[in-house]
């Protein structure tokens, strides 16, 4: 598959820019999308992130990377945030920051784990926790530009609490299907028992290795590991199984 180029020049992407909040969404108990308002943002692929840049009164400045939540939109950019106990960045981000706040943001970052309009390929999605951002972003991408390729999501989370996009996913779109695995609390009438994500999920749930899918697996280390490992094992390519993670 010929790849389309990153956008942005390298210089423009590793340049800090302003960014203004223009609405806050909450998402979960601990979780909340941030709008931005970006000038000159150099537009982005579905399942990059971007860097971004807090600076206290005192001069201290620290950096966090995020997955991008939101379809290319001109120089709109959502960020979904999940916080962190005991986090320094995180809280401040999901508890205190505020339409009209602003702070600093560069990237777009990354050009293995993204999803292309020009790919007609079947995509599983399989998302741990918040993991599921970037995967957002690419579900939202195939609806902006009309895509017709047959898009699976395996949502592996904690609590029907805990669910992003929640309205979003009830919903659905054409051509998506969206599977849930609750690993430590279901909702009531669930059919599957609660546990962690099994190969049985992946092959009841996601395409067989012969349609040659592409996989983007997106969670903490562990399940990202454990989820690349099974579809490795149940035949798929490993060059088609993308991952992205966070966490030890």
């Amino acid at each position: 598959m010929e790849r389309t180029a990153i956008p942005g020049r390298l210089g423009d992407r590793l340049r800090w820019r302003a960014a203004e909040v223009t609405e806050r969404r909450v998402e979960s108990p601990t979780a909340v999308t941030v709008v931005l308002d970006t000038p000159e943002w150099p537009g982005h692929l579905a399942g990059q992130h971007v860097d971004v840049r807090l600076t206290a009164e005192d001069g201290y400045s620290t950096q966090r990377s995020y997955s991008i939540a939101s379809a290319q939109d001109g120089t709109r950019v959502e960020l979904t945030v999940q916080r962190i106990p005991d986090g320094e960045v995180s809280p401040y981000l999901v508890d205190q920051l505020m339409p009209g706040d602003r702070l600093e943001m560069r990237g777009p970052v990354g050009g293995w784990f993204v999803w292309r309009p020009e790919q007609h390929e079947p995509v599983l999605l399989v998302a741990g926790g918040s993991g599921v951002v970037p995967l957002m972003s690419m579900v939202r991408s195939r609806q902006a530009v009309g895509s017709r390729a047959p898009f699976r999501l395996v949502y592996s989370l904690r609590s029907p609490q805990e669910q992003l996009y929640g309205p979003e996913m009830q919903q659905g779109a054409p051509g998506l299907d969206v599977t849930r695995v609750y690993t430590r609390q279901a909702p009531d009438g669930a059919k599957r028992p609660v546990g962690r994500i099994t190969p049985e999920d992946l092959t009841h749930h996601g395409w067989p290795p012969d349609f040659q899918p592409y996989c983007y697996v997106c969670g903490p280390t562990s399940f990202v590991e454990k989820v690349a490992a099974y579809l490795v094992l149940l035949g798929h390519d490993p060059d088609r199984v993308r991952t992205e993670r966070f966490g030890g």
